[in-house]
């Protein structure tokens, strides 16, 4: 298939949602649904996947109506300048702020389980001048390593997913339903923003070679990730019983130090290097989101040259907590609180503001 230069296909559009949703089955997202789901985590992960369903459909409903407009442009349009802006402006610090304590999650993770005699400064830094790297050389790069990696990443896990179940124990699973299927809507509810990231996508939408590459990529990959997180919620809970899992920070880290693999003594050497590069793609292209928005509130065509700034700032504010894990996890969950809302508010509101302005007269689906 013909690629426009500067756009990106469907194979690496769905390359690069799979490795930066997808990945948050490898932080502490597990023991954040845990917490309200109990063993019914796998069950919540389905039921935000549903919930998401909708406000992702109707975000790109509006995009149908506004082709070649990124998100900011699409605001800009339906709520005028100031509103618009203003609505960005937020965005843009709850995106960030998510960031900066994703980031700083994953430094804890890198350096309490793997590198325990490395500095947090010094791993953050070399976690930040890569990804700032590679989200300098633009959506095109990310997009293609994205999928050259994207098989390997996916294999790695798909083998301790299966050896897991092996050595699990599928009663923990039971009572089906934790507490009780109100507690396991509550969870669904409450953090459904885990996959808020499909709403800051529509940044890059008009980066992907057409419409209809964009409405298949973003749909098929919102049904893998939610598929994908479930299995590896039911994996922890099997293995560890979810009250031991709901204590773990990173079940999965301390998954692939507990299986074994034949003679492998070590199995966490084979699975950390390709978890380390999705680690360094993922944060690459939210450097470069935050980049895309922040270029056009202040009117930026040249928004790279905002990145190495960013990462700055990322980097001296992430760096800022004193007790990283523990602080980290309460940011995370707060901020999980905050942007749901958000995410199942918004784009019915857009769409809602686009059909009373008549947008949707001249849609095509092309």
């Amino acid at each position: 298939m013909r690629q426009d230069k500067g756009k990106i296909g469907i194979k690496e559009y769905f390359a690069i949602i799979s490795l930066t949703v997808g990945a948050k089955l490898s932080d502490d997202t597990p023991a954040i649904i845990y917490e309200n789901a109990k063993n019914a985590g796998w069950l919540a992960a389905l039921l935000i996947g549903i919930l998401s369903f909708f406000p992702i459909i109707l975000l790109i409903k509006v995009y149908s109506a506004h082709k070649g407009k990124n998100l900011h442009e699409i605001l800009l349009h339906l709520f005028g300048r100031f509103f618009g802006t203003l609505l960005s402006i937020c965005l843009l610090i709850g995106g960030t702020i998510a960031v900066i304590a994703d980031s700083g999650t994953y430094v804890d993770i890198i350096g309490s389980m793997y590198f325990t005699k490395t500095p947090a400064i010094i791993l953050y830094i070399i976690l930040m001048v890569i990804c700032a790297y590679g989200a300098k050389r633009g959506i095109e790069q990310i997009g293609a390593v994205s999928w050259l990696l994207l098989p390997y990443i996916k294999i790695t896990l798909f083998i301790a997913l299966i050896f897991t179940f092996k050595k699990g124990t599928l009663g923990y699973l039971f009572p089906f339903w934790g507490e009780g299927p109100l507690e396991v809507a509550k969870a669904s509810v409450k953090n459904v923003s885990i996959f808020v990231d499909f709403f800051y996508l529509a940044l890059i939408m008009p980066l992907i070679s057409s419409y209809k590459d964009m409405k298949k990529g973003t749909l098929i990959s919102l049904v893998f990730i939610t598929v994908e997180l479930s299995l590896a919620l039911v994996a922890y809970v099997v293995l560890f019983d979810y009250t031991t899992a709901e204590m773990l920070n990173y079940p999965f880290h301390e998954t692939i130090r507990f299986i074994q693999i034949g003679f492998l003594a070590n199995v966490e050497t084979l699975f950390f290097p390709f978890w380390l590069v999705a680690t360094l793609i993922r944060f690459s292209f939210y450097l470069y989101l935050i980049a895309t928005l922040l270029g056009g509130i202040l009117k930026i065509k040249e928004f790279e040259y905002l990145i190495p700034l960013i990462a700055t700032i990322i980097l001296l504010i992430g760096l800022s907590p004193d007790a990283p894990s523990i602080t980290l996890y309460t940011v995370r969950e707060k901020i999980l609180g905050l942007l749901s809302p958000a995410f199942m508010i918004l784009p019915p509101f857009m769409w809602i503001v686009a059909k009373i302005r008549g947008d949707f007269k001249n849609e095509t689906s092309l």
